[in-house]
């Protein structure tokens, strides 16, 4: 792992140390991974979640995450209401997912930090759909508003055709560490944190 990354988690670990803040609870995890699997498990949620774990962070990815026996809805609502931070990786089939949208509705509703990375798919392109008349109208309402919220907060860009894995790996990582430090020190300093916000980058 580069250099910068490390060093933000060394600040992050110290922090947590020095707050004694780190909750043993099996539902807290600092980073919530919410994806589509079929779109992005098996490259970029996994790799980000194994990155992540090299650095002794815990993300929650469901298929790392969850055991037989879990309550699903309970288990993921549970993993978002007290993780630090959301990451949500958008992708071509993500709105065709009623998990994807609660767990997005959720995760905004609960006034996490949102990382969003967009996969082979422009913000323009996400729209949610009625579901074949399967999704209610206060359901469709709250997803909509939801998906409008992540759309119009800046995140990476990435095309796993001609993008530079190595590159969004790297950079994933440097901005959820900085953002995981900079929770932490304004929770320190009883400062509430900006809603939603992220570093802006350059396609990958």
């Amino acid at each position: 792992m580069v250099r910068r990354s490390i060093l933000q988690y060394k600040n992050y670990q110290r922090r947590l140390l020095t707050s004694g803040d780190r909750s043993s609870s099996s539902s807290s995890c600092d980073v919530f991974i919410n994806h589509r699997g079929i779109d992005t498990k098996r490259s970029v949620a996994g790799l980000l979640h194994h990155n992540l774990s090299r650095l002794n962070v815990r993300s929650f990815l469901d298929r790392e995450s969850m055991r037989p026996g879990d309550n699903l809805f309970e288990k993921i609502n549970d993993a978002i209401r007290n993780c630090r931070v959301g990451v949500t990786i958008f992708s071509p089939n993500y709105c065709n997912s009623y998990f994807c949208l609660h767990e997005l509705a959720l995760i905004m509703e609960s006034k996490k930090k949102v990382i969003p990375i967009f996969c082979d798919v422009k913000p323009s392109e996400l729209r949610v759909l009625d579901g074949n008349g399967q999704r209610s109208s206060d359901e469709l309402h709250r997803f909509r508003q939801a998906l409008d919220e992540a759309r119009y907060t800046v995140g990476i860009t990435f095309d796993s055709i001609n993008g530079n894995w190595s590159d969004l790996m790297t950079n994933a990582t440097d901005i959820i560490m900085k953002t995981l430090d900079e929770e932490k020190h304004q929770q320190e300093q009883g400062a509430v944190p900006p809603k939603n916000t992220t570093d802006p980058t350059n396609n990958l």
